[in-house]
């Protein structure tokens, strides 16, 4: 009888500490999600001020050029939420199980050194009006470097291995780390170029960001990978609060500095995850948007000026074929939603 009351005592323990942990998690998503929305009220008005607004393309939509002037490198909000909602994860923890809050610093400054990349490209074209912004070789060279850094930190520090998860299959296969190493680092660049792509039409890289990033929550849930339970619910909590502002028509743009963070943080959680190639089907929308960029230039060039798509990425196209922004945005998140349903269930 004894015997059973400690399992039971053990076990009733379990629950309430799950339970707190629960309500911590969902304290700290509406934590970053206020702290954005703050943010917002207060740097909006701040960008619009000193004039820091969007450039359209002249070769862009139509539908774009009443766009200009809207206030942009909004992902400093972002940025600044998730260093909020950290911040109190980390104070939460220090406590408590000290390991945990020590992951969720590193956690932040890589995400945090993507953003920076993008500020910097921001900067450039935005405030001090070079067109061009930072070069191509420029901003890869800084990508790649972030990238190399949060592969062996995971590697080396963390000893997560080079276990890779294949879905369906539901397997874990060992990679030598000759193969893992650059398969790594190319997610990341992968990755964050496809989810900068995805950010042209209002609310949609936010969107499906949010929506990519829960769905790498839950499976960190699933796993109990505690840290990357937290910092996907302040990265949920930072992505809608931000889109409050920046859903159709957008008070404000996230620029590169948004969307190379989301496309960063998304890398980083499904590597840690040990779920890299889950983003194929998870991220089916930003990987649909690169593919769409690279054969419009094939074919054009193949061509001698033909067009595969009225426009590309791909989210113009349908712009083109009639779809209004609000449409795009539904019918990729949902799509999104769908394909990480089934994600879930492919693990």
């Amino acid at each position: 009888m004894k015997s059973k009351n400690v399992k039971s005592t053990k076990f009733d323990s379990q629950i309430l500490k799950g339970e707190q942990e629960l309500y911590f998690q969902t304290r700290i998503l509406f934590v970053s999600f206020i702290a954005t929305i703050v943010l917002s009220i207060f740097i909006i008005p701040i960008l619009r001020k000193f004039k820091i607004g969007q450039m359209e393309r002249d070769d862009g939509p139509e539908s774009h050029f009443s766009k200009k002037g809207t206030p942009t490198i909004g992902g400093i909000i972002i940025a600044l939420g998730i260093i909020i909602g950290t911040i109190g994860g980390f104070v939460y923890y220090y406590n408590k199980e000290i390991e945990i809050a020590k992951r969720l610093l590193p956690l932040l400054i890589i995400t945090i050194g993507f953003g920076i990349i993008g500020f910097i490209d921001d900067y450039k074209k935005l405030i001090l009006r070079n067109t061009k912004g930072l070069k191509p070789a420029s901003k890869m060279l800084g990508l790649l470097v972030i990238a190399v850094g949060y592969t062996f930190y995971i590697m080396k520090v963390l000893n997560l291995g080079t276990e890779t998860y294949i879905p369906f299959l539901k397997v874990y296969v060992n990679l030598s780390t000759w193969i893992y190493i650059p398969f790594a680092i190319f997610v990341i660049l992968a990755t964050t170029n496809a989810v900068n792509l995805t950010d042209g039409i209002d609310g949609l890289s936010t969107s499906v960001s949010a929506i990519i990033v829960t769905c790498l929550t839950v499976i960190a849930i699933i796993l109990d990978v505690k840290e990357m339970i937290v910092f996907g619910s302040i990265i949920v909590g930072a992505c809608l609060g931000f889109l409050i502002f920046n859903l159709n028509v957008a008070k404000v743009f996230m620029g590169d500095t948004g969307s190379l963070l989301l496309g960063g943080v998304i890398a980083a959680m499904a590597l840690y995850l040990k779920m890299p190639l889950l983003l194929l089907l998870i991220a089916a929308i930003p990987v649909a948007e690169t593919l769409s960029v690279v054969l419009q230039v094939l074919y054009f060039k193949k061509t001698g000026g033909k067009r595969l798509f009225k426009m590309a990425p791909l989210h113009h196209h349908f712009e083109l074929s009639g779809w209004n922004e609000n449409k795009v945005v539904s019918i990729f998140s949902i799509i999104t939603l769908m394909l990480c349903i089934i994600a879930l269930w492919a693990i």
